[in-house]
């Protein structure tokens, strides 16, 4: 029984040893290969993080052929001005996490940045962790929002440019806004 099973484990080595020894000298061949024309956009200059000023700044050079490349000769778009930023001590993004010290109130609620028109925010409670993280969605028109868990609210400062572009603000044709209970509680209750 012993040399049945070691007769069929060496039969399955011999069927794939010659495939892996073939895809490794391919390789050792590609490797080696001295004469490869090399490509337009190798010899161009990696721009610093000062020097980004438009879409195109954000494209980037390439690896030459035959070489695997880096994350920063790769990247592309945010990406590219992300990895820039961190090589010269910018956080792009303010990944810091938000003020978890107090609990947010509708006077003083707790600032979330963002630069696009809607923002998430995952409140953990206040002390941190109090109880599971509960996601609150807020947008330009609706800029507040209060954690249903502990009661901390939570208000987006929009950073971003003050014309988008698209020209759709004055004229909304998406969904109405969800009436919630606190559109019929009487305004004397307030």
């Amino acid at each position: 029984m012993f040399l049945q099973r070691s007769a069929v484990a060496a039969a399955r080595r011999a069927a794939i040893s010659p495939v892996v020894r073939r895809s490794f000298t391919a390789s050792a061949l590609r490797r080696d290969a001295k004469n490869v024309e090399p490509h337009s956009t190798v010899g161009q200059k990696m721009k610093a993080f000062e020097d980004i000023r438009t879409e195109e700044d954000l494209v980037g050079p390439g690896a030459a052929p035959g070489t695997i490349p880096t994350d920063l000769e790769q990247a592309t778009g945010l990406e590219r001005l992300e990895i820039l930023g961190k090589m010269q001590g910018v956080d792009i993004f303010d990944m810091r996490p938000l003020d978890s010290s107090r609990k947010g109130t509708m006077d003083n609620p707790i600032m979330v940045k963002s630069a696009g028109d809607e923002q998430y925010a995952g409140c953990t409670g206040s002390p941190a962790d109090s109880h599971i993280v509960t996601w609150l969605g807020m947008s330009r028109e609706r800029p507040m929002e209060r954690c249903p868990e502990c009661g901390s609210v939570y208000k987006m400062e929009y950073v971003g440019p003050e014309d988008d572009g698209h020209g759709h603000h004055d004229h909304h044709h998406g969904p109405e806004e969800p009436k919630t209970f606190a559109d019929f509680v009487k305004p004397q209750y307030w």
